[in-house]
């Protein structure tokens, strides 16, 4: 009881510092944003904490198969951190801004050809944007999007090599999938596939669609001013973040299907006196 209370409350310490490491990082806030940050701050580290002081998860998936949820919060965090040591160096730079800076350029032009998702973000500012402004959301968007395709890399590594999550033990399915629903109806293997399959083509999509929907929508209402350093660090951190967790989740889900699958082979042979033949994962 005592080691999940403080295993909730360092996460919850996490999650309020990653909602306020622009703020703490950026030099010149002002006293109205650090009054926003904070009280997200708040909020988001009492979910965690209500979250994982209490026995059984009620939204937070894969709770109990490390480290899924603990690669997603260091891609994130490294992203929120990256962009706002680069929007410091605007401001007052040294070796490490600079250094972020030349390797947020590298990527970013080099990512940057013709319907790339970068060069949709890029596409996605107002035709009076500055020279320095775009180049500053071609910088972010090619290094955030960096951070996020290791990210993938690493979660594949731990999947295809490590056979993930079984190399933790015992997997259950329910405890780690709270917002998966086995009583809707049919086999719950086609849906864990399907919703699988779902999250992966969503989460190569969203990169593209994201910049268009935005610069769809900015017809009908304000658009997204990512002049500003503190909206443009969440909204490229968003756009870069939410996909590759999206791809995540559905590897892990497609993941956990052909373990069940798996299992039901060697009861199906076990039940036959048959020797079972493995599946691939």
């Amino acid at each position: 009881m005592i080691g999940r209370i403080i295993g909730a409350a360092t996460r919850a310490g996490l999650v309020a510092l990653l909602f306020a490491l622009p703020a703490i990082i950026l030099p010149s806030v002002s006293e109205d944003v650090v009054h926003i940050v904070l009280l997200f701050a708040i909020f988001a580290s009492l979910l965690v904490f209500i979250e994982y002081a209490s026995t059984a998860p009620s939204f937070i998936e894969f709770r109990h198969a490390p480290p899924f949820n603990r690669l997603r919060f260091l891609a994130i965090f490294f992203t929120v951190f990256a962009l706002s040591v680069i929007a410091r160096g605007e401001v007052a730079p040294n070796a490490f801004t600079a250094f972020l800076h030349a390797l947020g350029i590298i990527v970013g032009d080099a990512i940057d050809f013709p319907y790339s998702p970068v060069r949709l973000m890029v596409i996605m500012l107002p035709d009076n944007a500055t020279p320095e402004l775009i180049k500053e959301v071609r910088t972010a968007s090619g290094l955030s999007y960096l951070i996020s395709l290791m990210t993938l890399a690493v979660f594949y590594f731990f999947v295809r090599v490590l056979e993930w999550p079984a190399r933790n033990g015992a997997f259950n399915v329910w405890i780690n999938l709270p917002l998966f629903d086995p009583t809707a109806g049919g086999d719950v293997l086609p849906r864990l596939q399907r919703d699988g399959r779902l999250n992966i083509a969503l989460g190569f999509l969203m990169p593209f669609l994201i910049p268009a929907i935005i610069q769809m929508m900015s017809d009908l209402i304000d658009p997204i001013y990512l002049s500003d350093p503190m909206t443009m660090i969440w909204t490229i951190s968003a756009w870069a973040f939410i996909p590759a967790s999206m791809i995540m989740r559905g590897i892990a889900m497609t993941r956990v299907a052909n373990m069940i699958d798996e299992n039901r082979r060697r009861a199906y042979a076990a039940s036959r006196g048959v020797h079972p033949v493995s599946s691939a994962a």
